[in-house]
């Protein structure tokens, strides 16, 4: 029997009839599957929601396999403190990773837009939701390669490219429409989120706002119950709060927000934003760097996890400390940390410990230190997600924040570990461009109401500031690359707050009903004109001569001069009026085959303000686009 060695190390049979005989049996029973549902008076999407269940048990256990070596690797990483050649080990390990990471990069040939969820979003908008399956097996693979060696990087957004992959195979399998695949992509990812955080209700807006930008209840219902099953499923298996679990006591003291504190969330909403736009720009010009070097794509991220092992030692030698710096790894861990409000306080007098300054100092060090540290290791083409880091970028420039708000008497309730909280919230909605899905991760963290208030504020104002100061998000700088463009809203969103005054309309070529079509041609050569107003006795509008009906007039050229332009007019053409927004122009210009439509001020028959075209429309479109990301 004929068998080959594919790249990603899997036996295949590769006889025809093995296939077609694979495609005929995963057709007819999807077919026998409909038919009995038809038959029991199940509606026509039902699947999906049977499918939706399946692919949240299934990342329930993926999330679990995922996780499992990684915390494996953290724990590893902490008993070899001790040993004489621990240093040599921060230096290498995580260049010996990036090796293995462009070692099976070049055997699992995979395609490659950028960082995880990068990938996704370009299927999804491209690729009609149909992900090859090697994305998701070179991403755990290089992902687990990269996090275990001390890689600065996070989970969640390679189990959310795992999970879209497993929907969108579904789907493929399934021989499901484009939406129902993307649908089911989406169940996927956000299986995979609500599975790592232990946030179904971030992961259902994670998908939604950021990979589908599709709230429509048909795709919201399975995405919803993949999500809560994901979730359920992993606390089932893990019986605990996955990878990030909230410090004990902080729901108790992180006292409650009142109007006075507005102005301290809006200085840090700003700080974050900036955080976040200097961590953009470090990363894109991390990706620049690499693309630039000349040596083999093999090398680039063992030579990114070489530098990342300089930066390492010069920490514990600068330091002093015995431990994995913390910006190895997803440092979960030092978040925890952060969020402990018996950090910054005495544990005498209840006060802010000695030694604040230090403290913020040591802070700020480990924001820079992240911030490099995962350029390096995402920007050599390491594999691993985005959230993490942000997440602990906010952390420390909240706590930095708190530590100075509290030492100026302004946070007589609170703790500083409040307002690292909220700076988790906000660099990662000012990083994304996804507020929403910011807020509810973090809110979801603490399941209390008292701190979503400044949540929302702070992170509203620094996603404000981080795209007023940089366009591109963390996902949008490569798509741009790739040719994809998105604004933050959908396509009719756009179009809805657009109107027909927004356009540069063309001035209209006015002919009489009665005159000889010859006047046609005698315009077309004067002005240019291609399409044709045509007015009644009192230059009232009357309808439309478009350049195909003068070119199917031209086949009999000698009749010309015999006919009138009310022989040639269109009245059926739509009219549009100068008020109405554009996703009504663009319904009009679907209903018929021309392309140019009349407008009329207010509705007005006697008043012609000018031509619309296509090519006009699909203009500021694309401006209005560009404009909103």
């Amino acid at each position: 029997m004929p068998l080959e060695w594919y790249p990603a190390g899997l036996l295949v049979d590769t006889r025809p009839e093995f296939f077609t005989e694979r495609r005929l049996m995963a057709r007819s029973t999807t077919r026998l599957i409909r038919r009995v549902s038809h038959r029991l008076g199940f509606r026509r999407d039902w699947h999906l929601l049977v499918a939706a269940v399946v692919i949240g048990l299934l990342m329930g256990v993926v999330a679990t396999l995922f996780i499992a070596p990684l915390r494996w690797a953290e724990s590893a990483g902490e008993s070899l403190a001790d040993s004489p050649v621990f240093w040599l080990l921060i230096l290498l390990a995580p260049a010996v990773g990036g090796l293995l990471v462009g070692l099976v990069r070049s055997i699992i040939r995979a395609p490659h837009v950028g960082p995880g969820v990068t990938t996704i979003i370009y299927g999804v908008r491209r690729q009609r939701g149909r992900i090859n399956f090697r994305v998701a097996i070179q991403q755990w693979i290089n992902s687990s390669l990269t996090i275990a060696s001390g890689g600065s990087a996070g989970a969640e957004g390679p189990i959310a490219t795992i999970g879209g992959v497993a929907g969108s195979k579904g789907g493929q399998l399934m021989h499901s429409s484009t939406q129902a695949t993307t649908t089911l992509l989406g169940c996927g990812a956000a299986a995979g989120i609500s599975a790592v955080f232990n946030a179904p209700i971030a992961g259902i807006f994670f998908v939604m706002e950021i990979l589908l930008r599709d709230f429509s209840l048909r795709t919201f219902t399975p995405i919803v119950i993949s999500s809560v099953v994901a979730a359920a499923a992993t606390q089932g298996i893990l019986h605990d709060e996955a990878i990030f679990e909230l410090a004990p006591g902080f729901a108790d003291r992180e006292g409650s927000f009142h109007i006075a504190l507005l102005p301290l969330y809006l200085l840090l909403g700003v700080l974050c934003g900036l955080a976040a736009v200097s961590f953009i720009l470090s990363l894109q010009a991390s990706f620049n760097l690499f693309d630039r070097l000349r040596i083999p794509g093999l090398v680039k991220p063992a030579l990114g996890g070489l530098l990342l092992g300089v930066l390492g030692v010069a920490t514990i030698t600068v330091a002093g400390s015995s431990g994995v710096p913390d910006f190895y790894g997803n440092g979960y861990s030092i978040i925890t940390g952060l969020l402990e409000p018996d950090l910054y306080e005495s544990g005498d007098t209840g006060q802010l410990t000695d030694g604040a300054g230090l403290l913020v100092l040591l802070i700020l060090a480990t924001f820079i230190l992240k911030l490099i540290g995962t350029s390096l290791t995402v920007g050599s083409g390491g594999a691993g997600g985005l959230f993490a880091p942000s997440l602990l970028m906010g952390a420390s420039v909240g706590a930095a924040v708190g530590i100075a708000v509290e030492a100026m008497g302004w946070l007589p309730h609170g703790t500083p570990a409040q307002f690292a909280l909220v700076g988790m919230a906000a660099v990662v909605a000012a990083t994304t461009h996804a507020p929403l899905t910011a807020i509810l991760i973090v809110y979801e963290l603490t399941r209390s109401y008292e701190v979503i208030m400044p949540l929302m504020f702070a992170a509203v104002v620094s996603t404000l500031l981080a795209r007023w100061l940089c366009r591109d998000s963390v996902y949008s700088a490569k798509l741009r690359a790739a040719g994809l463009r998105s604004g933050s809203m959908g396509d009719l969103t756009i179009l809805r707050r657009l109107t027909v005054s927004d356009l540069a309309l063309a001035k209209p070529a006015c002919v009489p009903s009665t005159d000889s079509a010859a006047s046609l041609l005698r315009l077309t050569e004067h002005s240019g004109a291609r399409d044709f107003v045509v007015t009644d006795e009192e230059g009232a509008y009357a309808g439309l001569v478009t350049a195909e009906d003068l070119k199917a007039a031209l086949v009999y050229r000698e009749a010309i001069p015999l006919l009138q332009v009310n022989e040639l007019q269109r009245t059926n053409l739509p009219t549009i009026e100068s008020e109405e927004t554009l996703d009504v122009v663009l319904e009009k210009f679907s209903q018929c085959d021309a392309d140019s439509l009349a407008v009329l001020e207010n509705g007005d028959i006697h008043r012609i303000a000018g031509m619309v075209t296509r090519s006009q429309l699909m203009r500021q479109y694309q401006g209005a686009l560009d404009r909103d990301e």
